[in-house]
C-alpha cells in the first residue's frame, strides 16, 4: 500500500507566490489605458519619420508594464530577466535589420505607382 503524503511534505517543491496588490494591478491598469489613449492621439499628429518611432516606444513602454507586473517578472529571479531582455533585443534587432531593408529600396518607389502584377 502507498503511504499517503501531508501537505507538509511537498512544502520544499511549492514555489515562492508573489500576490500583487489590487492597487498595483489598478494603478497599471490605468497606465495602459493612459498609454493606448496616447497611441490614438499620436496618430493625429503628423511628426513624419518620428511617428514610428513614437509608436514603438508606446508600446514597449506598454509591453514593459505588462511582463514587470501581470507577468511577475519584476518580482522573479534575475535569471528570467536577463533571458527576457535578451530576446527583446533579438527582436529589436530584427525590426532594425527590417527597416533598414525597406529603406534601402524606398528611393527606387514612385508614389501613386503600382506596377501591375503577373498572374
Amino acid at each position: 500500500m502507498m503511504k499517503e503524503a501531508s501537505m507538509g511534505d511537498h512544502e520544499a517543491d511549492v514555489p515562492a507566490v508573489h500576490i500583487v496588490p489590487f492597487r498595483v494591478l489598478a494603478a497599471v491598469f490605468a497606465a495602459l489605458l493612459a498609454l493606448t489613449v496616447l497611441t490614438v492621439a499620436a496618430t493625429r499628429v503628423d511628426l513624419g519619420n518620428a511617428n514610428l518611432w513614437l509608436a514603438m516606444a508606446i508600446a514597449t513602454a506598454k509591453a514593459a508594464l505588462v511582463v514587470l507586473y501581470f507577468m511577475h517578472m519584476r518580482y522573479d529571479h534575475p535569471f528570467n530577466a536577463v533571458v527576457f531582455v535578451t530576446a527583446l533585443a533579438f527582436v529589436a534587432l530584427f525590426v532594425v535589420f527590417a527597416l533598414m531593408d525597406t529603406a534601402a529600396y524606398q528611393p527606387e518607389l514612385i508614389p501613386g505607382y503600382a506596377p501591375e502584377l503577373d498572374r
